[in-house]
């Protein structure tokens, strides 16, 4: 699995004008399934960005994890993080996870979180949403379970 994590002062997912999902401080969480992942990739993924110290602690150095904030995590798939750019100018996701894996695998990503006592919300797997966000740092990691 794959994932771009961005910490963030607010963050915002919106659907048709409608605001499905939400959070104050915390992290946006854009994630993707390859092909071939499993649980297990869930379950890593899921207890390394948990545990990821990159909030600032009372020094100013990134010392804090999301849950000694008492942060929230908004989580968004998504597929284009499968990009493969190495041919040509048209970027190919065949190594994406089929959308009902990917589903699957998100929705147990954002279960296990939130089964942390992580607040956690979500956007809506396919759907065309506009994100909105107010990026912290600007702090932004790329995570990959290969």
């Amino acid at each position: 699995m794959r994932a771009l994590i961005q910490r963030v002062s607010r963050a915002s997912v919106t659907v048709e004008g409608e605001v499905i999902g939400e959070i104050g401080q915390g992290l946006l969480i854009l994630i993707c399934a390859m092909q071939g992942d499993t649980q297990a990739q869930s379950e890593q993924l899921t207890n390394k960005i948990s545990k990821l110290r990159i909030f600032k602690d009372e020094a100013g150095k990134m010392n804090r994890s999301l849950k000694d904030i008492d942060g929230s995590a908004l989580i968004v798939s998504q597929f284009t993080l499968a990009a493969d750019t190495s041919r040509g100018n048209r970027p190919g996701f065949s190594t994406a996870a089929r959308p009902d894996e990917g589903e699957r695998l998100y929705l147990d990503f954002a279960d296990r979180l939130a089964g942390l006592g992580i607040p956690v919300a979500t956007g809506k797997f396919g759907a065309d949403m506009a994100v909105d966000l107010l990026n912290d740092g600007p702090v932004t990691i790329w995570m990959d379970t290969e």
